[in-house]
Parts: C-alpha cells; sequence; structure tokens
C-alpha cells in the first residue's frame, strides 16, 4: 500500500481536557478510544470526565456505559446535566 492511501489506519492524537467528543469516532472505535482517554486522564490527575456520544439510537452511549461498568477505576457514571448535553453525554467519576 501507498504512504497515502487513505485506507490506511492514522493515529489519532487527542488532546486530554476534561470532556472527550466521540462524533468523529466509528463505533467500533470506541471501546478503544475510550479506554486510552481514562487511563490518559487518571495519569493527567482528572477526577470528573464527560464523554460525549450524542444522542442518536444510544449505540455509542451502550458500548461507553458497558465499558465503564467493568472498569475499576471508574467510582460512578451518569447522563450529563441538560446544559452539558444530558442522555447525549456521560458524566464518569473517577478514583483517585
Amino acid at each position: 500500500m501507498a504512504e497515502d492511501d487513505p485506507s490506511i489506519d492514522a493515529v489519532v492524537v487527542v488532546p486530554i481536557e476534561d470532556h472527550l467528543d466521540l462524533h468523529p469516532f466509528q463505533p467500533i472505535d470506541i471501546s478503544s478510544v475510550v479506554e486510552e482517554y481514562l487511563d490518559q486522564c487518571k495519569l493527567a490527575g482528572f477526577r470528573q470526565v464527560r464523554l460525549i456520544h450524542g444522542k442518536g439510537k444510544g449505540v455509542q452511549r451502550n458500548i461507553i456505559r458497558a465499558l465503564l461498568e467493568k472498569r475499576g477505576d471508574v467510582e460512578s457514571f451518569h447522563d450529563a446535566p441538560l446544559e452539558a448535553g444530558s442522555w447525549g453525554a456521560t458524566v464518569v467519576m473517577l478514583k483517585n
């Protein structure tokens, strides 16, 4: 394959902030993106983050919530407040 082939997976660098918009990602990539993001957030000292998955049919929301339930470093999670996306975003509390 040529280096300019668009079918080649590219590394995406996401800045570590207290929120992550998942709209640009495909559902198949959501788990790995969220896992890495949460790992980096813990390293950066974040205690609370917001994952913006959108409302849609709930596919990304379900993927994220299933992942969060399995992580030992997640204290709790819930829908974001109305002004921060309501059920289109999930607020995650990370353990210290």
